[in-house]
């Protein structure tokens, strides 16, 4: 079930979604005590709307929206919240710039997910700072690494350097076993932000020679939580160690806000 500002959407009001494609959106995983992290996942729908459309998003009657679309669904869930506008015309995207909101729900897979086999690829998001719908360019190098037999693509920037993978941010824990997040334009997670605040790190440029010397690295989104990374192209990275252990409980100790 999709709904749109609170009622049913037509196959009409998706059209400018599949045509046009422009918008963007926060992916919020909701649990029986509610979502981890909420003012972030609300502030960043606030902010990307004020970025993509030029202006503010009322975050309390989105909330009211998810509210609604929750009711009598089992959790944990997942809910996508996507801002765009449904009489965009894309020969005229100036004049658009009344966003609405789409919610959906769909079941929420087992946290952690099993290990995950990376490949690394040259690859920059558009607008990284930004959660937008345009998914394509990120898709694609999914699609290209399970192709060559691995679950998911590894992004490396023109700078030779490691940034973020395709729907996730990514960390290490370098040899004295500290976390270091790629300093890199990435898309901020939420998950990454929660753990930042919570689990001393630092911030690093990392190449790809380096990512692979390292005595551990994790993907982090609001799905997965904190998810081992045991290969990268031919390395094969230790798929246990205490500070994933640490950084594991970290994440679900942060209680859930309700909605």
């Amino acid at each position: 079930m999709a709904t749109l500002n609170g009622k049913l959407v037509s196959p009409d009001e998706l059209l400018s979604l599949a045509l046009v494609n422009v918008g963007h959106f926060t992916t919020m995983r909701v649990e029986e005590d509610g979502v981890r992290g909420l003012p972030l996942h609300m502030e960043r729908l606030r902010k990307d709307c004020e970025a993509v459309w030029g202006t503010d998003l009322d975050t309390g009657r989105v909330r009211d929206f998810v509210r609604r679309a929750l009711d009598g669904r089992p959790r944990p869930c997942v809910v996508r919240v996507t801002v765009y506008d449904p009489g965009v015309d894309m020969a005229h995207l100036a004049k658009a710039g009344e966003p609405q909101v789409l919610v959906t729900v769909r079941g929420a897979g087992a946290m952690p997910p099993a290990p995950l086999r990376a490949r690394s690829m040259p690859y920059e998001r558009d607008l990284p700072e930004v959660k937008h719908v345009g998914l394509f360019g990120a898709l694609h190098t999914r699609r290209s690494a399970q192709l060559a037999g691995f679950d998911d693509a590894l992004f490396i920037g023109r700078d030779g350097l490691v940034s973020e993978g395709s729907t996730w941010n990514v960390g290490f824990v370098d040899r004295n076993g500290t976390v270091v997040w790629p300093q890199a334009p990435v898309l901020p997670g939420v998950t990454m932000a929660l753990l930042r605040h919570r689990a001393e790190h630092r911030v690093a440029t990392v190449t790809l020679e380096q990512a692979k010397g390292m005595a551990a690295a994790f993907a982090t989104n609001t799905g997965i939580g904190v998810r081992t990374v045991a290969v990268i192209d031919d390395t094969e990275l230790p798929t246990e160690h205490p500070v994933l252990d640490r950084l594991r409980e970290t994440y679900l100790s942060v209680p859930g806000e309700s909605l």
